[in-house]
């Protein structure tokens, strides 16, 4: 990136802050809006034919179009972090920490994108991929830019958000969240609670391979987790989808498998409040709202994976009954669970998604000895390397009988886009779960850094040890920006798919960073099962493939883009 070579001045009063930094960031917007914009054109033209966005043109060009996606997504979040910039702003809020976490986000993140934005490892996004020369790209050689990038994210800046994070050792979120006060008092009752409750046993169940105790789910329940955002009419809290985004953050923070637990209902919830009838609602609702009945979602099958829209598990029709036959697998918490929200193939002439239908599938919670008793219903649990708490399982289907009434909506044909209007929700509590597992890493790694010494000082002193965790800290903040917005979004009824998948893709990627930095700051240490952080590196790599594996994600977001 070109900089306009002079050294930047500093503040008398803080050495590290850019002068009038929020109207520096705000400048910076409309050069990352304006070269997203020619990407994206640059983009649909080679992928259009006939006047539309070509399926197999778009597949050709798939490395452009998800580099693209993280282009968008990079764009978006640093809209999201201005306005929360500002927001604290007005209300007197935006302190020193908040300031850095926001300098250092530009900065880096202007950086990425003119470098390059890495999508994994070993796969790096850059301008060029999407088709932009040098000429497309002197648009981000704007002054606030090039400033930003040669002076936000430097290593002063990084040791004094650590210096300010140390002084809040052991607080969960590190600068102000931007949430309102009922929010925060949420935060605050359910960061007690996995304090309490679930962080000191989480590491054993993963050990153990346990399932988490009903002792916990039935806490959970009075908390109202599981009627969170079920309307009050339904016996549920009629909160909002924000709410549920700090539940499961919290919770996650504590262990992924608890954070999940409310995933299930909100699904199950979800699907019946926009594809039940009136008598399915009424029903299955209130029961999902107090744990009564603990549901799961059954869709996957092997050899399928992402293409739901070619699933072979079969649903016949036979008086006030179906019968089902297929395989499942990678069901989560299949085997304690009362009722399946099952995706089955009624129309046995079709080869597509418009042949799928979606039921209420009942069946009995099993025991340790008997995990699957309901009739024509067997399983097998899943060896995982994480995410255990709920165990994964196969399915087997042979004759497995469904009531007829419990075909949601009572319309054969309907289960994929009834499927899909849960997708908005189910991105943005993965989000949030990720979110909680960065901030699980941060805590874990910031704490051994503080009491581990080497070389007579502790770790946190080294500068790339602090450093890591400094990125945690802003990357975590960036992904809340983005997962609150989708959930407002969601909240104010509007379209938000495409800031959804956003969130996830972006939430997966910090998380699985930030607990590859928290074990590597605990060395060798780190590698050992005895110590948490070992857990949370398995519980982070899930992140990236449920829920839409990132290059679906990437691959979706991309079409929404074009489209």
């Amino acid at each position: 990136m070109p900089h306009d070579g002079q050294d930047m001045p500093k503040t008398e009063t803080n050495p590290v802050l850019l002068p009038d930094l929020l109207s520096l960031t705000k400048a910076a917007l409309a050069p990352i809006e304006e070269t997203t914009a020619r990407a994206t054109e640059m983009l649909r033209a080679k992928v259009t034919a006939n006047g539309r966005v070509s399926g197999s043109l778009l597949e050709q060009h798939q490395f452009a179009a998800h580099a693209l996606s993280w282009l968008a997504t990079y764009s978006e979040s640093l809209q999201q972090m201005q306005g929360w910039a500002e927001t604290l702003q007005a209300e007197g809020k935006f302190g020193e920490m908040e300031a850095l976490i926001h300098q250092i986000a530009f900065g880096e993140y202007l950086w990425q994108i003119y470098g390059g934005i890495p999508m994994s490892q070993g796969e790096v996004a850059r301008l060029q991929d999407i088709g932009l020369s040098q000429d497309d790209q002197r648009a981000l050689m704007h002054p606030a830019v090039m400033t930003l990038t040669q002076h936000g994210n430097s290593q002063a800046a990084r040791a004094r958000l650590v210096e300010l994070m140390q002084d809040n050792a052991g607080h969960a979120t590190f600068g102000t969240t931007g949430l309102d006060d009922e929010l925060e008092m949420i935060r605050e009752q359910f960061r007690r609670y996995a304090d309490d409750r679930v962080t000191p046993n989480a590491h054993d169940w993963h050990l153990n391979d346990e399932l988490i105790p009903m002792e916990i789910i039935e806490e959970l329940a009075e908390m109202g987790v599981f009627g969170l955002t079920i309307p009050e009419e339904f016996g549920g809290f009629g909160l909002s989808k924000a709410s549920m985004v700090v539940v499961s953050e919290e919770l996650s923070r504590g262990y992924i498998g608890v954070g999940s637990l409310g995933t299930r209902s909100e699904i199950a919830a979800e699907l019946i409040l926009c594809g039940g009838t009136d008598a399915q609602k009424q029903s299955w609702l209130p029961r999902i709202a107090s744990a009564e009945i603990l549901p799961t979602a059954v869709f996957t099958e092997p050899n399928t994976g992402s293409d739901l829209g070619s699933l072979r598990t079969r649903a016949a029709r036979d008086g006030d009954t179906y019968t089902v036959n297929g395989n499942k697998t990678w069901i989560t918490h299949a085997a304690r669970t009362h009722v399946m929200t099952l995706l089955a193939r009624t129309d046995p002439d079709t080869t597509n998604y418009k042949g799928l239908s979606m039921f209420l599938a009942e069946k009995t919670p099993g025991t340790d000895d008997d995990p699957f008793p309901t009739p024509g219903m067997t399983g097998g649990e899943i060896e995982v390397l994480g995410y255990r708490g709920m165990k994964e399982y196969e399915l087997g289907f042979d004759g497995f009988k469904v009531k007829a009434e419990n075909l949601l909506g009572g319309v054969e044909g309907q289960g994929f886009k009834q499927l899909m209007q849960t997708f908005e929700s189910a991105r943005i509590q993965t989000a949030a779960r990720a979110i909680g597992v960065a901030q699980s890493a941060l805590e874990v790694g910031m704490q051994y850094a503080i009491d581990r010494k080497q070389f007579g000082d502790s770790l946190i002193a080294f500068p790339r040890v602090a450093g890591k965790l400094a990125m945690m800290a802003v990357e975590i903040m960036v992904t809340r920006q983005l997962t609150y917005h989708s959930a407002r979004q969601k909240d104010s009824d509007k379209r938000c798919d495409l800031e959804a998948g956003m969130a996830k893709l972006l939430g997966a990627r910090v998380a699985w960073a930030a607990a590859d930095n928290a074990l590597q700051i605990h060395g060798g240490n780190g590698f050992a099962t005895e110590y948490q952080i070992s857990r949370i590196l398995c519980d982070a790599r899930i992140l990236n493939i449920f829920e839409g594996a990132a290059e679906i994600q990437a691959q979706v977001i991309a079409r929404r883009l074009l489209d």
